[in-house]
């Protein structure tokens, strides 16, 4: 069960759960993408950045922005492949688990 932002790990887990949701999500995408027998274009973009998520949920809680980073290079990998959009689509769900990505000058948010 995914729990809301503020909540602390359950106990005896030590992890985030949040992270754990994240995991389980990549993991699950993981595995439809390996499975996907049609060439895609963009397929080892994918990998690698499925590769790294599942890196980030290792170390703890990840930053954000890498984490938004990293959804937006795959949707735009996979994201037209309707046989893999619901484990995208869980991907994003457990990315949206971290909250909103900061914006900056750079990329139209506020500054100072």
């Amino acid at each position: 069960m995914v729990r809301s932002l503020g909540q602390r790990p359950v106990a005896g887990s030590g992890e985030d759960p949040r992270v754990t949701e994240l995991r389980v999500a990549v993991s699950r995408l993981r595995r439809q993408l390996a499975a996907y027998p049609a060439e895609l274009p963009d397929r080892p973009i994918a990998e690698e950045e499925l590769a790294a998520l599942a890196a980030m949920t290792v170390g703890g809680v990840p930053e954000t922005d890498r984490l938004h980073r990293s959804l937006l290079l795959l949707a735009g990998a996979i994201g037209s492949v309707s046989a893999l959009a619901q484990g995208l689509t869980r991907v994003r769900a457990a990315v949206e688990l971290f909250g909103e990505r900061r914006r900056g000058a750079m990329d139209g948010g506020a500054s100072g």
